[in-house]
């Protein structure tokens, strides 16, 4: 066993204003792997994380919902925390960036920072919301785009022709927020001096800190010329006030990164950990980062920078992973492939996705496809008929044969050999972060062990008189196979694991040699892993089409949307659109919809039934007998709960919902021109 090393783990912090989803899960179920590998070879190893709970969108979100912020993050935490247990994700610590440690932390580095001369302030002049009083940032301005004259182009740059401009430059701009002209306003904002890292992070990032490929694309930056960061936002703004400086906020990006260290310090105070062991200059732990390839500049480039000026150690390594795709195409909410953790938990066993995300990880930075039915194939082929195959064949022939005693010696050395002695190229692949690899040579490793079994057939032999010691020595060889087997995936599978402990009556640790087990008691075997059912993966793509539909049938309140007004559509496409009147004849709950209502509706000598979003407004009783307008012509969508037959058209705000009915005068089936 190498000798014992201090780790420090952490993962990028979820924004506390969302669920998590299967995206997600990607970098946690890689970090989690990492960390419960590291732990199995006796290293001290910690894994810290938060949510990501500052800043205007989140401000904006509770607004929508008529709750403080601190509700907000609360329940969003909460959400996070319980979705990451479901999946094993075993943190060491779960924290959020709006806390004490991390306040204390910001205002510590930004005031070191400061005092090194590495802080800058100067007026700039930002759009401006004159009925939020909210100065605007990109995102929440459209407008006429200033080359090519499109409309309804964000505020920095313009999806029709590529340019890039000022949100000034804009042409008729409107805030998404509230619909105001958006004003010029002028206010002192601090930068972060970050050219004058440069020479600093063209040697750290070389210097075997980031992949090749990550720190080629970084390269491309720091030599394009570094600018000046602006860590500031003016009130009002949901984070933390920047001391001396009245109504100043650090921008949530100063923070956020700042917040792993929070985590940790939360966790050294109730632990008795050394902090200053971890992250302070001289520092001889490790720190690694697992981060995905979208946000490699904030932990590339400002973040070892701010470290290095404010006295803190920076990291050993930031792991850089690619995105998610299903059935490889990006995540759709249309195709019911956008799948939330709980839509996915609600029908399938976590450890499939934990299996089948190792198998196709690498320590490079390419895309994940999650192919659905590659998925089901290769969790029953690997994991169900191979692994537990093994011992499910040999356990029996123990139990009865034996009275559960193992053989006290190993009926085939040079087999045994080849499965223990892999353990050094396995361990190498886990500490690489080549998962993929290791699980290869896991079923590898897996396969010969079948073999063995398949050709020499303990069920026959156990018929034969006299050969009952051979059945024993086969079965006993094919158990402690499966133990080791059992050792190198527990990284992977930690319940599957589990249970295997409790058949084997025995620990799984990762020492430097495997040893078998001999003359030692196992106990009866029960069944460790279920196959996938196919039916339960369409069942869970449907879950996530009806979260969809709940999600855009709820109130969107006020004139702040959750997404940007879509691009303009011509009058051609909007005929398209078949409006009729429809008489609602029945309305009733659906059992097991939290939001949704069952609506029967007449549209003139027609019946349709539809499922709609407004049970928080309306009780079913009420509806009966209403008109409303119903989208006629939308593509029937299969739900759990039956075929829903098209939209009916409502709006909210922070009041309510509220159905879109015609005059009384209308007929059913009547178009709405």
């Amino acid at each position: 066993m190498t000798e014992r090393r201090k780790i420090l783990v952490t993962s990028a912090l979820p924004y506390a204003n969302g669920s998590i989803h299967l995206g997600h899960l990607v970098e946690y179920i890689q970090t989690d792997i990492w960390v419960r590998f590291q732990k199995m070879r006796g290293h001290e190893c910690y894994y810290v994380c938060a949510d990501d709970a500052h800043g205007t969108a989140i401000m904006l979100k509770a607004e929508q919902l008529g709750i403080s912020p601190e509700e907000l993050i609360d329940q969003v935490r909460k959400e996070h925390q319980q979705d990451f247990a479901a999946f094993l994700i075993d943190f060491d610590n779960y924290h959020s960036t709006h806390s004490v440690e991390n306040r204390e932390l910001s205002s510590l580095i930004y005031s070191r920072l400061r005092d090194n001369g590495h802080i800058a302030t100067r007026e700039i002049t930002q759009a401006y919301d004159p009925e939020k009083h909210l100065f605007l940032a990109d995102r929440y301005i459209k407008g006429t785009c200033p080359k090519c004259k499109t409309d309804d182009q964000y505020g920095d740059n313009c999806e029709a022709c590529g340019a890039t401009y000022a949100p000034t430059d804009l042409i008729n701009p409107v805030s998404v927020i509230s619909g105001a002209t958006p004003i010029e306003k002028a206010s002192t904002h601090f930068f972060f001096k970050l050219p004058e890292f440069s020479d600093f992070l063209k040697t750290w990032t070389r210097a075997g800190h980031v992949q090749e490929e990550v720190a080629n694309k970084l390269g491309e930056w720091l030599e394009g010329g570094l600018h000046e960061w602006d860590i500031s936002r003016d009130a009002p703004y949901f984070g933390f006030e920047i001391p001396d400086a009245p109504g100043k906020y650090f921008y949530v990006w100063l923070d956020a990164p700042i917040g792993y260290m929070a985590s940790f310090r939360n966790l050294c105070e109730r632990e008795g950990i050394d902090f200053d062991s971890f992250w302070g200059e001289q520092a001889e732990s490790e720190l690694y980062h697992f981060i995905g390839k979208d946000i490699v500049n904030f932990h590339a480039l400002f973040w070892p920078a701010m470290l290095s000026s404010a006295g803190f150690r920076t990291p050993t390594a930031v792991c850089v992973h690619g995105f998610l795709t299903v059935n490889g195409k990006k995540m759709s909410k249309s195709r019911g492939t956008f799948i939330n953790a709980r839509s996915y938990l609600d029908n399938l066993n976590p450890e499939y996705l934990r299996y089948y995300f190792a198998a196709k990880l690498s320590s490079g930075v390419d895309d994940l496809d999650l192919n659905l039915d590659d998925f089901i194939q290769r969790v029953n082929s690997d994991l169900v008929g191979k692994v537990v195959n093994i011992a499910s064949r040999c356990a029996k022939f123990i139990s009865k044969g034996n009275n559960g005693v193992l053989a006290a010696s190993i009926a085939d050395k040079t087999l045994w050999h080849r499965v223990s002695a892999a353990a050094d190229s396995i361990a190498d692949y886990y500490e690489q972060r080549e998962f993929g690899r290791a699980i290869r040579e896991i079923m590898s490793l897996a396969d010969a062990a079948n073999e063995y079994i398949a050709a020499k057939a303990p069920w026959q032999l156990a018929k034969e008189e006299g050969r009952e010691q051979e059945v024993q020595d086969i079965c006993s060889l094919g158990i402690n196979l499966f133990r080791a087997l059992m050792i190198y995936l527990k990284p992977v599978l930690p319940a599957m694991a589990a249970d295997a402990e409790a058949f084997l009556n025995s620990p799984l640790g990762w020492p430097a040699k495997i040893e078998p087990l001999l003359n030692h008691r196992i106990n009866n075997f029960k069944p460790l892993m279920q196959r996938v059912d196919p039916d339960k993966v369409t069942a869970m793509l449907e879950a996530s089409k009806e979260v969809l539909a709940e999600a855009t049938a709820a109130p969107l309140s006020g004139p702040l949307m959750e997404e940007p007004l879509a691009a303009e559509i011509g009058f051609e496409d909007f005929i398209k659109v078949d409006l009729r009147v429809a008489r609602i004849v029945a309305a009733n709950a659906v059992e097991g919809a939290d939001k949704l209502l069952q609506l029967t509706l007449d549209i003139g000598g027609e019946t349709r039934t539809v499922f709609s979003g407004i049970k928080a407004a309306y009780q079913p009783e009420d509806l009966e007998g209403r008109l409303t307008v119903l989208v006629a012509n939308l593509e029937p969508r299969k739900m759990r709960f039956g075929l829903s037959e098209g939209m009916v058209l409502a709006a909210g705000d922070k009041q309510g919902i509220y159905l879109l009915s015609p005059d009384s005068g209308a007929q059913p089936g009547q178009r709405i021109v």
